[in-house]
């Protein structure tokens, strides 16, 4: 592995660099697992893309996709990009947003490879990116990528509890860099006064909503579910 700079202070432990032609995060596997990096080509990537099941997918559904119907999205905590790159598999233009830097690095990294894919580049060309805090800058970050934010996507970081299970190792990694999101209600408020149609929530299916105004709908998965803020609908 060859080190470069880290974008921002990384926690001590992890450094970024490239493995294998990939920029990944690097730490103890024994705590953090394998080194992290977006490879929207293959893994489980590819495998969502080929078999997750299209428009009917919940993300999918949450945001309006359905047929005839193929809405702009801003996912403003876009993390490794997975919800993004389905939604764009699926035809929808999407801005993602990250606000740590080494998070946002991997995310470009993993856009320029997939641009240079044969089998996705139709995919990441719809798909941009920015680097910023979206609870702070959301309606900055959107007007300054020239972006029609119709439906705006948050999947906020859950606060942790002491006497829950371990969290998966990925998962402890990223609130080693990010912690969790206690400005989710400011981030829904602004997502709220941004978003021509809609703001999409998704939870952990038993937690409680944001806290703010209600949800006028949701819909639940096995493990998690979507909160839905409607200003209109989405038309053809």
């Amino acid at each position: 592995m060859s080190q470069i700079v880290p974008p921002d202070m990384l926690p001590p432990g992890l450094t970024l660099g490239y493995v294998n032609g990939q920029l990944a995060l690097v730490g103890d596997e024994r705590q953090y697992g394998k080194p992290l990096s977006v490879d929207f080509a293959a893994g489980k990537a590819a495998h969502r893309r080929q078999f997750g099941g299209g428009r009917g997918q919940l993300v999918a559904k949450a945001c309006g996709l359905t047929k005839g119907v193929t809405p702009s999205v801003v996912d403003a905590t876009a993390g490794l990009g997975r919800d993004a790159f389905v939604l764009a598999s699926l035809g929808a233009s999407v801005l993602l947003i990250e606000r740590v830097a080494a998070i946002a690095a991997l995310l470009q990294d993993g856009l320029v490879r997939a641009a240079q894919s044969e089998d996705i580049a139709h995919i990441a060309a719809r798909m941009a990116l920015c680097h910023g805090d979206a609870a702070d800058q959301l309606a900055v970050l959107v007007a300054g990528a020239a972006f029609d934010p119709q439906v705006i996507h948050l999947d906020p970081m859950f606060p942790h509890r002491e006497k829950s299970a371990l969290v998966k190792k990925e998962m402890r990694l990223f609130r080693e860099l990010a912690g969790d999101d206690n400005d989710a209600p400011r981030l829904l408020e602004a997502a709220l006064d941004v978003a021509t149609h809609r703001v999409v929530v998704k939870r952990p299916r038993k937690a409680p909503p944001i806290e703010g105004p209600a949800p006028q709908h949701t819909l639940e998965g096995k493990t998690s579910r979507y909160d839905l803020y409607v200003h209109r609908s989405l038309t053809r």
